[in-house]
């Protein structure tokens, strides 16, 4: 009897044991993650802390359209598949550019991955190719609208809502793309472009990098000024407004249309992207004659941009995770970006491509026109004078150290 009575208790008190130290812990995690997930869905959008509070307040909204929103809703809405319940929160990113090109969807698609890795599965980014969700000429007013819930893209595919989007999308002889991301990052770029955002509804983050591009592909060789006058050019941008004040005849073309122009014989010459992109898009098989330096964009950034009172209700920590996996994503664009360049060239060399060079008094003739159509531009934008005026400060100052701190690396 003795003994039964003392294996009973010993029984007891390891059952005891066992429950608090083993089972406890593990049903008390889903508990958490509900309690998460419950914060989350009913959190007060407009509240913001000073937990969750940006470098700079949020500035008014534009007035609403109840009825434009509704119908926004209403056209881009979608049932999304089933998924894995651990998901606390799960939004639909709709991407300007097809996830098969090198960097720009490549990055798109690594977002999505890497979102659901650093929160552990708690947050879920659905990538949805272009226009399988909405136009990309749509995303901006889609996700103002709350009618999706992020967008992947350049800043410069929203230039008609305001022309200073364009300056952080591809900068006509701007800085290189370390100079480029100490300006967006420390020398008061985000600030700026931040606000650009917040008063049209929308949150940004800086989700990407782009190395220089190449600045055109022709069938010809493009010797003189003459020659360059007389282009028919498929470019975007500054860049496109440049070219056109040197005479060239612009037209304006989404990355995956230019093959499909220069087919059809539409435009003499383009440019698109990155050795690697342009090799993928399959540009030399039309055109053999690919030109440097990259004069039009030598840096260009990718924002995620998502709803901004959806960004003020998130949790802090599903901020902090979104936006670690968007810096990662700028620290691989950037390092890929410039490693993958020289195997792209060296393919494009194989299959008959000409790398050439711009004569000088043609890229002297371009920077002519590009600070024209800058000047212009501040006159006509009071926020691309603000943007331009700060870049132009911080390269006067950058470009000190970068002569004493660099000078021995370009010897």
């Amino acid at each position: 009897m003795r003994n039964l009575i003392v294996g009973a208790v010993v029984g007891l008190v390891v059952g005891i044991v066992f429950g608090t130290t083993i089972i406890a812990p593990r049903l008390k995690l889903p508990a958490q993650k509900i309690a998460r997930a419950s914060a989350a869905m009913n959190a007060p959008a407009a509240i913001t802390t000073a937990a969750n509070s940006e470098a700079s307040p949020p500035a008014a909204a534009p007035p609403p359209n109840p009825a434009h929103d509704q119908k926004l809703r209403t056209q881009f809405a979608r049932t999304p598949a089933a998924e894995p319940d651990r998901a606390a929160l799960r939004w639909r990113m709709a991407s300007a550019y097809a996830s098969s090109l090198p960097q720009l969807g490549a990055l798109g698609k690594r977002l999505e991955t890497m979102i659901w890795q650093i929160s552990d599965g708690d947050i879920e980014f659905r990538y949805h190719e272009p226009g399988t969700l909405v136009a990309p000429a749509e995303m901006f007013d889609a996700v103002r609208a709350g009618a999706i819930d992020a967008a992947f893209a350049a800043p410069g595919v929203w230039a008609q809502k305001d022309p200073a989007f364009l300056l952080f999308s591809g900068i006509p002889f701007g800085p290189p793309i370390q100079e480029f991301i100490a300006w967006i990052y420390v020398g008061g770029g985000h600030e700026i472009l931040q606000d650009l955002y917040h008063k049209q509804g929308v949150h940004t983050l800086i989700c990407g990098v782009l190395a220089p591009e190449g600045s055109g592909w022709f069938r010809r060789p493009v010797k003189t000024l003459e020659d360059f006058k007389a282009l028919r050019l498929g470019m975007n941008g500054l860049a496109g407004k440049v070219a056109e004040k040197l005479g060239a005849n612009v037209i304006e073309l989404a990355e995956g249309d230019v093959y499909v122009a220069m087919e059809r014989g539409l435009i003499d010459g383009a440019e698109a992207s990155q050795p690697a992109v342009d090799l993928n898009l399959g540009l030399h098989q039309l055109a053999k004659y690919y030109y440097f330096p990259s004069w039009h964009q030598p840096a260009t950034l990718l924002n995620l941009i998502v709803n901004l009172a959806a960004w003020q209700a998130l949790e802090p920590v599903q901020r902090a995770q979104i936006n670690a996996a968007c810096g990662d994503n700028v620290r691989h664009g950037l390092a890929e970006g410039h490693a993958k360049q020289f195997d792209a060239l060296k393919e494009l060399t194989k299959l008959g491509v000409r790398i050439e060079t711009w004569a000088p008094d043609i890229l002297d003739a371009l920077k002519a026109a590009w600070q024209s159509v800058a000047t212009k531009q501040s006159k006509s934008s009071r926020n691309f004078k603000r943007a331009w005026r700060s870049l132009q400060t911080f390269r006067d100052e950058f470009g000190i150290w970068r002569e004493i701190g660099d000078g021995t690396s370009r010897r």
